[in-house]
């Protein structure tokens, strides 16, 4: 059986971790090779001794990390390396870059240690091509999935949405501080506002909700499909979203989904989430209002787990690899 290390550098819950979960369990996945999950140091991923036939990187580049990029290139010549691109998209760039040039060198020496790059949407594989920071034919796109059946079994919600929910982490990147104000300019005592999760900005997010009783913020979500359960429609406001998985979920929930233009999430608006154009008060207060007076579902997507599974197989049967030969990462 083949085997592949999937290297990552934070096992805090959160997406990533719930898709290697998936990559790790899901039966399609078992048969293409095993998967196994390695923590290793962000800046140091060659000093945790693994074997695998193929080396999959999950970390987050950064100059620091670069080096150790560098070496666990060297010491697997002839090792497969694939690295998966959960962070870096345009609205990233556009939000937090100033130094472009500088930032685009390190991606592309970066990106050049490994055999292929992989997108998680068509949306962020788009801009590494047109920026030229992946060869064309290194670079592919999987679209990251967890097991959606809890979430295709949870009963329809209301046709007028009523209970709105955001859900993640609370950090400037989801822009759920818009979220909040937008939904404080909506009327009506019986609507709801459900922040879950946790984060660096829930002090200042229940600074912007305080007065509003309408608005709660239940705490991180073990269960995602139980936090989908209580709510109508889901609203995805972020400033910059490589993929977003909350939206897969969401739309196999049946629950609508309004997610801004940008990154990964247009990904989930061609296949039936709804379009916001931009992250700006006046336009989530439009969404909103709109959601209030009738929505129709989501369409949920019953090949989502095969397509992911699918488009590992063509990547792993375009390697090559007859016969699994061990390899050691050498401290």
């Amino acid at each position: 059986m083949l085997r592949i290390a999937h290297l990552i550098d934070d096992t805090q819950p959160g997406g990533v971790t719930r898709y290697l979960d998936f990559l790790k369990s899901d039966p399609a996945m078992a048969r293409i090779a095993r998967h196994e999950i390695v923590p290793v140091p962000r800046t140091r991923p060659s000093s945790v001794r693994v074997e695998a036939d193929v080396i999959v990187s999950h970390l987050t580049i950064t100059w620091r990390g670069l080096p150790g990029l560098m070496l666990l290139r060297a010491q697997n010549p002839g090792t497969p390396l694939i690295h998966i691109e959960h962070s870096y998209t345009a609205g990233f760039v556009a939000a937090n870059v100033s130094a472009r040039a500088r930032f685009f060198t390190l991606l592309r020496s970066a990106y050049a240690l490994f055999d292929h790059v992989v997108a998680v949407s068509d949306a962020q594989a788009a801009w590494l091509d047109a920026r030229g920071l992946v060869t064309p034919h290194a670079l592919h796109v999987i679209r990251p999935c967890v097991d959606l059946a809890p979430f295709r079994s949870l009963p329809l919600p209301a046709l007028k949405a009523r209970t709105f929910a955001a859900i993640g982490r609370f950090d400037t990147q989801k822009g759920f501080d818009i979220a909040v104000r937008a939904f404080r300019e909506l009327p009506g005592d019986d609507l709801r506002l459900h922040l879950i999760g946790d984060g660096p900005e829930l002090a200042s997010l229940k600074a912007l909700a305080e007065g509003d009783t309408r608005i709660s913020f239940p705490g991180f979500a073990t269960d995602p499909a139980e936090a989908l359960a209580t709510c109508d429609a889901i609203m995805m406001p972020s400033r910059w979203e490589a993929y977003g998985l909350v939206a897969l979920e969401a739309m196999a929930a049946r629950r609508p989904v309004l997610a801004a233009s940008i990154d990964g999430l247009q990904d989930h608006i061609a296949e039936g989430a709804i379009r916001v154009p931009d992250v700006t008060l006046a336009s989530w207060c439009d969404a909103l209002a709109t959601a209030t007076n009738g929505l129709v579902c989501a369409n949920p997507r019953a090949d989502a787990e095969s397509q992911t599974s699918s488009a590992w197989e063509a990547l792993i049967d375009g390697l090559g690899l007859r016969e699994p030969t061990a390899v050691r990462l050498a401290a």
